[in-house]
């Protein structure tokens, strides 16, 4: 189980660093139309700010140092992120081929998933 473990959580560390990578080259705009308005910064900083975020977490996880803590960071940035999936949603904005409100609200359902990915794979809610 714990080998099983540590390929989650560099499978998930890869992503983060492969979207991540995304929020700062090709798919900035389709990231800007999840910044809910409410937000106050600028949408372009908020992606700019979230994919250096996202490639951290990803070298973080893929080091396997720290991964409790590690886990957890990475779970309130999924949570932290959670906003501008609802906003989407709720402003039905078409991105990353979520043209329909049923694909949209589908998508809400997997981050709830992303979190115990993080936590799971990193051993973070193991017990010590």
């Amino acid at each position: 189980m714990h080998l099983i473990r540590k390929l989650t959580q560099i499978l998930l560390g890869a992503t983060l660093i492969y979207t991540g990578t995304l929020h700062l080259t090709t798919s900035r705009m389709e990231f800007q139309a999840q910044v809910p308005p409410w937000v106050p910064f600028s949408p372009d900083f908020v992606v700019l700010a979230s994919g250096v975020v996202e490639i951290a977490l990803g070298l973080a996880l893929i080091s396997l140092q720290r991964r409790r803590e590690v886990g957890i960071a990475t779970a309130l940035f999924f949570i932290a992120i959670f906003p501008g999936n609802i906003s989407q949603f709720v402003n039905h904005i078409d991105a990353f081929g979520l043209d329909s409100d049923r694909a949209r609200a589908i998508r809400l359902l997997f981050q709830p998933l992303l979190v115990l990915w993080a936590l799971w794979g990193t051993g973070a809610l193991k017990k010590d």
